[in-house]
């Protein structure tokens, strides 16, 4: 269960959660791609009944409980944080969960003891008493999950294992983050839809690109009108990721690499999707309706692996599918379109895209470059560091904060526990993740039907069409 993703320097941002992966997730997760463009039309019922992939956004189950938008935690002095997964990723995300006051490290789980207990004397040199370790094997996790005293649970593990990990803290009546993406499956980003309205628990996607100071930036300057009437936005994720995904060492087994035999679309689409999505209040006055994906030939990988893999490695025995680069059109309610890309088997540098334009002017990202009228004229680039007046309260009050990725990490970690602390409303919600990783399945069944429009969910149920607060938050009175 080890996030293998290095720190890396400056905005470039790479969540991937590396880790073994044991052939019993590997079956489960194996079987179940085939119906990842399927949606399920009796959640809860015991009876699962598959539709078609071009129908597969259509279905919307019945809601089991009451929503959870605008729900706020439970207003705690001190928040018991339990953590799963102590690979690279969880292992310094540990770090910002220490340097946050009101935050106890006091349940850790990993199947590499040695990590767990790296991660123990992290906590107890931080004055904190000695945390509990479950390292016995790959369930152990449900061992942290059932603790009294573990208030929130925060996942950093392989892809396969989110679904489950969420879904088991859920049911032991804990809040729970989980690393990107959340679910790999439509079926499944139901389930935990229905289980955090059941349970009355949040279960989010912590999109820490949400919290990049670019991003919040941009955010707060469109709420202002700055760009005019919102028409469309972009994000990607594009990483040379190649040389990671063939490194024994990296992502400790081949989990990573494997997903590029099972899917052919966009395998991370939330870094790029989710600054967009709060750009244009996605769930929260708009909503996005459908995705048409195109996705290239799988060549980079089968390269790479000719040009640098000796004969005899595991995986000359794989077969990849997975588009090399992959585009996808996303609509929403009021007419927005959303361009998202996915690439990490080419040679590419660094990118999220991280654009917004409206009628009034345009932001791009990578460089960071502005254009609105009527500060700017004559076709032009203006400076984006001319608008810091505009910078979210939190960037305002933690100039330099600590960890990686430029900060954002530590300022996402920072407010969600501020909101639980303090009993505030979730910056965003089991709603939001679900739409941020609905591209998975839906980008997958869409290339596969030759581009066809997929519908996707309306995860909310209808509430979407209420106006609410989201990443664009005042500062708490404390």
């Amino acid at each position: 269960m080890n996030d293998a993703a290095p720190q890396n320097p400056g905005r470039d941002q790479d969540n991937d959660n590396g880790g073994s992966v044991s052939r019993r997730s590997a079956l489960r997760t194996t079987a179940g791609v085939a119906g990842a463009g399927l949606g399920l039309t009796a959640l809860g019922t015991g009876t699962a009944a598959a539709q078609p992939a071009g129908a597969a956004g259509a279905a919307v189950p019945e809601r089991q409980g009451r929503t959870m938008a605008g729900v706020p935690f439970e207003r705690r002095s001190t928040v018991r944080v339990g953590i799963i997964g102590l690979g690279n990723r969880g292992g310094s995300m540990i770090d910002l969960f220490l340097a946050v006051p009101g935050v106890q490290v006091v349940a850790l789980c990993d199947t590499v003891r040695d990590k767990a207990q790296a991660a123990a004397a992290k906590v107890v040199k931080a004055g904190q008493p000695a945390p509990a370790l479950y390292t016995k094997d790959e369930d152990d996790y449900e061992q942290l999950c059932a603790r009294g005293d573990v208030d929130f649970v925060y996942v950093a593990t392989p892809w396969d294992f989110h679904f489950e990990m969420a879904k088991t803290a859920m049911l032991a009546g804990k809040h729970v983050g989980v690393e990107c993406p959340i679910a790999m499956r439509l079926d499944e980003l139901w389930q935990l839809v229905d289980l955090s309205e059941r349970t009355r628990r949040h279960c989010m996607q912590l999109e820490n690109c949400a919290y990049g100071k670019n991003e919040m930036r941009v955010l707060r300057m469109a709420h202002a009108g700055l760009f005019g009437d919102l028409l469309h936005g972009a994000g990607a994720y594009n990483h040379d990721l190649r040389g990671l995904m063939f490194d024994p060492d990296y992502y400790e087994g081949p989990w990573r690499r494997l997903w590029h035999t099972r899917l052919r679309g966009d395998l991370y689409p939330n870094h790029g999707f989710g600054p967009v999505a709060n750009y244009l209040d996605i769930n929260r006055g708009d909503r996005a309706v459908s995705i048409t994906s195109i996705g290239t030939p799988a060549l980079g990988l089968a390269q790479y692996r000719e040009e640098n893999m000796p004969p005899g490695d595991a995986s000359w025995k794989e077969t990849y599918i997975s588009s090399d680069r992959t585009i996808s059109l996303v609509q929403t309610a009021k007419g927005r379109v959303v361009r998202l890309e996915h690439d990490v088997s080419t040679p590419h540098p660094y990118s999220r895209i991280n654009s917004l334009g409206g009628t009034r002017g345009v932001f791009e990202d990578y460089p960071e470059r502005i254009y609105i009228e009527p500060d700017h004229t004559n076709d032009r680039w203006g400076d984006f560091g001319a608008y810091a007046e505009w910078d979210h309260w939190l960037w305002k009050e933690h100039a330099n904060p600590p960890g990686g990725h430029g900060g954002m990490d530590y300022i996402m970690v920072f407010r969600l526990m501020q909101c639980v602390r303090l009993g505030l409303v979730p910056d965003f919600d089991v709603y939001d993740a679900a739409t941020w990783t609905a591209p998975v399945p839906l980008s997958h069944a869409s290339i596969k039907a030759n581009g066809k429009p997929q519908r996707i969910p309306d995860f909310t149920r209808g509430e979407w069409k209420k106006s609410r607060p989201g990443m664009d938050s005042e500062k708490p009175a404390t």
